[in-house]
């Protein structure tokens, strides 16, 4: 059975930096997507990146975070990050790590993720 554990949420000025890490266990498909979606209170889920395990593969990055936050992989360890730079009080949100078989690049990802974590808060302030 899969599972994804996030970490590294909590608060932070606006400008700051925080970094979420999101490590997956169960995994027996040899290639997937990792993604990082998030939902502020009110609000519809968002996709914000999502990453292809292998190598050398381009993320997505929704329009909203493209230039400030960076996902990467370690493929090995079944690991994905979201270094998240510059932060805005418009990122207030909770966090989730999914995973799912199907295929993302920088245009796109699967419709629907088969796998989530539980989530981890983030919250900036002005």
């Amino acid at each position: 059975q899969v599972q994804l554990v996030e970490s590294g949420g909590g608060s932070v000025q606006a400008g700051g930096s925080l970094t979420l890490s999101c490590a997956a266990s169960g995994v027996t498909y040899s290639v997937y997507c990792m993604g990082w979606f998030r939902q502020a209170p009110g609000k519809q889920r968002e996709a914000v990146a999502a990453i292809y395990t292998t190598a050398g593969s381009n993320p997505y990055y929704s329009d909203s975070v493209k230039g400030r936050f960076t996902i990467s992989q370690d493929i090995a360890e079944k690991t994905v990050t979201l270094q998240m730079n510059r932060l805005k009080p418009e990122d207030t949100a909770m966090y989730y790590c999914a995973l799912d078989i199907g295929y993302c690049f920088s245009g796109g990802f699967p419709a629907d993720f088969s796998h989530w974590g539980q989530g981890t808060q983030v919250t900036v302030s002005s």
